[in-house]
C-alpha cells in the first residue's frame, strides 16, 4: 500500500510540475496564420517557453551589452522567399517561439532604432534557434 502511495505522490507531483510549466507560458497569437509565443521573463515562464520550443520550428533570442542580458521590447519581422511580410510584430521578453511552414526566411530584429538582419531555412522536422545581440544594449 505504501508504495503505490508512494507512486501516486510522484505522479501529483509531476502532473502538478506540468501544469505549472503551462501555466507561466504565455498566450500563443497568431498573424497571417502563423502562431507564436512571445515571453520568457522570470524563471518559470522562461522555463516553460524552453520546453515548448520544441512545438515551434523556430526560436528567436534576444540579448545585448557584454553581459548577454536578456531584452524585450524587440520589433520583429519574418519574410517568406518573396519578400512578403508573414509576420509584424513585437516580442514582449527575450524569447520568441514561431510555427512557420518549412521554408527560407529573413527575419529582422529592431532595438532602439538598431536592425539585425538573419535568414533562415526551417526545416519540417527540429528546431532551429537564431540569437539577435546588441552589443551597445
Amino acid at each position: 500500500m505504501k508504495k503505490a502511495l508512494t507512486a501516486s505522490a510522484g505522479a501529483l507531483a509531476l502532473a502538478i510540475g506540468f501544469s505549472a510549466a503551462a501555466a507561466a507560458l504565455p498566450l500563443p497569437k497568431t498573424e497571417n496564420g502563423i502562431t507564436y509565443l512571445t515571453g520568457g521573463v522570470g524563471h518559470d515562464e522562461s522555463a516553460a517557453m524552453k520546453a515548448a520550443a520544441k512545438d515551434y520550428p523556430l526560436s528567436m533570442v534576444f540579448a545585448g551589452g557584454k553581459h548577454n542580458a536578456y531584452l524585450a521590447d524587440i520589433k520583429v519581422t519574418i519574410a517568406d522567399h518573396a519578400n512578403k511580410a508573414l509576420l509584424d510584430t513585437v516580442a514582449d521578453g527575450p524569447i520568441m517561439l514561431v510555427k512557420l511552414p518549412p521554408g527560407k526566411y529573413a527575419v529582422t530584429a529592431m532595438k532602439d532604432g538598431e536592425a539585425l538582419h538573419r535568414t533562415v531555412r526551417v526545416n519540417a522536422h527540429g528546431e532551429r534557434q537564431i540569437v539577435f545581440h546588441w552589443p551597445k544594449a
